[in-house]
């Protein structure tokens, strides 16, 4: 019997080491064939040595990304919203016969506003307007284990109940604590905190979205088509983008899928950080959804606002008094810039603390309380951000030499806003033919002296400068609005009086065979801007040398 056990035992042992045998010599030469078959986290997969690194980084970017997902999905929510509103009531004609055309065929192919076009006449009635409910889905990100959560105020707004749903299924009545509307003068980023009562939950950290940069890797997370914790990944395509729907917009451009729903919702780094809050999307006109561009508030600037917005419910900004626009690349070459920088002033408002301050029309802004100002939506963003009252230390150029100023800063509001429009375009009367222009032409433009009939014309009493008479239309003038009817005010920031000064001044610069001209001209809505056009001292009145 020992012997017996002893005799299997050494069996055993052989058969063990004779089957270690064969697999090492399976991986070494496995058949004689030219590759190995190694096991891999991704697979069994037949590669090259050389191609197992590569397959083991794509399976750690894979699991990375898994991991970021797993960790920050718990933090975004779906917002849903119910609001009511008000709609007339209509006496509604049908205008052709129900068994002319197949109906639904019609509003299927041609649309419901074509449909109602066509075949309804609708008609006021005295019946009071009914009110009609309706329901949104949004999305938003949980900023604090308190409950306090951001999202974009057009989600929110004029709603009568919010609700949040947490990624467990929980769902929480929310208060609207603070809102910051995008579609107006005074407002502007379009953001909006929440809070729900409860505690210890998920928050995501705040990025710094100014590091960002373009091509770096991020992942959006939201509610589309009410498919909440939808998961997509792009890059950032680009930064600082601005918007004509939101006043205070800087946003950071993504191609991360973002559709109906995505509002709200949250813009990741591969850290794990917030670094934007998902808000609009550019569309081709034919379809509402994503086409590769979609648009994020930077986290910088909802952090920066929401303590307000928590505490004040409302943002209140500074306000300057100026209108602006960011200084050009020909502009940068007549001040002799390297690149770029700044905001030229082209009005400043009376009364404002800008005039107070002692800030003139033509002035180039570089500092903002010892910040370099890179444009004039920068500038715009750093007197919003900058509390009413505060003194603030400026540094300017003023024809060719640098001024230190200080202004003190007051609320933006509708009225202090307003009082930097203008009135409506003068219609004006009609050209005697005798008046024609008195000038050779200059920078694709011909002007006259501003006698009082054409002061009278187009509303320039009280004014001095020449007026434009004639415009060539293929000339860089034209190209930026200058047009008939337009008063000359500057040439180089030397004032023009009248017709004397003006070929004094355009005779000198032909002289030095100056490139570039600054123009400030006033338009026919007597709205100030200034314009860098280039000259060609050789050039006279042929259109053919152009």
């Amino acid at each position: 019997m020992l012997n017996f056990r002893h005799i299997l035992g050494r069996r055993a042992a052989i058969l063990l080491i004779l089957a270690g045998l064969a697999v090492v010599a399976g991986l070494m030469i496995n058949q004689g064939a030219d590759k190995f078959v190694v096991p891999t986290a991704i697979g069994d997969t037949n590669v090259n040595p050389e191609e197992l690194a590569d397959f083991q980084a794509l399976e750690r970017a894979n699991r990375a990304f898994i991991n970021l997902v797993a960790k920050t999905r718990p933090s975004i929510v779906q917002i849903t919203t119910i609001s009511k509103r008000p709609v007339e009531r209509r006496n509604s004609i049908r205008i052709f016969p129900n068994d002319e055309f197949n109906r639904e065929d019609l509003r299927r192919w041609f649309g419901e506003e074509w449909y109602d076009r066509n075949f309804e006449e609708e008609t006021p009635t005295d019946d009071p307007p009914r009110t009609i409910q309706t329901k949104q889905i949004g999305s938003g990100v949980i900023v604090s284990e308190e409950g306090y959560i951001l999202t974009n105020n057009h989600v929110v707004d004029n709603a009568v109940k919010i609700a949040v749903t947490l990624p467990n299924g929980k769902e929480y009545d929310a208060e609207l604590i603070g809102q910051d509307p995008g579609g107006t003068e005074v407002n502007g980023t379009d953001l909006a905190v929440l809070k729900i009562d409860a505690e210890k939950l998920s928050a995501l950290p705040f990025g710094d979205s100014d590091a960002l940069e373009v091509g770096e890797w991020v992942v959006a997370i939201g509610t589309p088509f009410n498919l909440s914790q939808t998961v997509t990944r792009g890059i950032v395509s680009a930064k600082n983008r601005a918007s004509t729907r939101i006043q205070y917009s800087n946003f950071i451009q993504t191609d991360a899928p973002i559709n109906q729903g995505n509002s709200g919702g949250a813009l990741i780094n591969i850290r794990g950080e917030l670094v934007g809050i998902n808000t609009l999307i550019a569309t081709n006109g034919f379809t509402v959804g994503n086409v590769g561009i979609g648009f994020a508030i930077p986290s910088n600037t909802a952090a920066k606002l929401m303590p307000q917005l928590i505490e004040h419910g409302e943002i209140v900004r500074g306000w300057l008094g100026i209108t602006m626009r960011s200084v050009s690349h020909d502009l940068a070459e007549k001040l002799d810039f390297d690149t770029p920088r700044g905001a030229l002033v082209l009005e400043v408002g009376p009364g404002s603390p800008a005039e107070k301050s002692g800030i003139q029309h033509g002035d180039i802004i570089l500092e903002f309380n010892k910040e370099a100002i890179q444009d004039s939506t920068h500038l715009q963003h750093a007197v919003g951000a900058t509390p009413v009252g505060t003194s603030v230390q400026m540094k300017v150029l003023r024809n060719g030499k640098e001024r230190e100023l200080t202004v003190k800063l007051e609320e933006r509001t509708e009225e202090v806003v307003a009082s930097l429009r203008s009135g409506s375009t003068p219609e004006p009367l009609p050209m005697p033919p005798e008046e024609l222009p008195e000038t050779e032409e200059f920078a694709g433009m011909q002007v006259q002296k501003l006698t009082p009939e054409l002061a009278k014309r187009y509303g320039y009493q009280n004014e001095t400068g020449v007026i434009v008479m004639q415009v060539d239309a293929d000339s860089q003038a034209a190209e930026n609005g200058i047009q008939k009817g337009s008063l000359i005010k500057e040439i180089d920031y030397k004032p023009i009086e009248n017709l004397k000064d003006y070929e004094r001044i355009v005779k000198e610069l032909k002289k030095v065979k100056e490139k570039l001209a600054l123009v400030y001209v006033k338009d026919l809505n007597h709205r100030g801007n200034y314009f860098t056009l280039k000259i060609d001292p050789e050039k006279k009145n042929n259109p053919d040398d152009r």
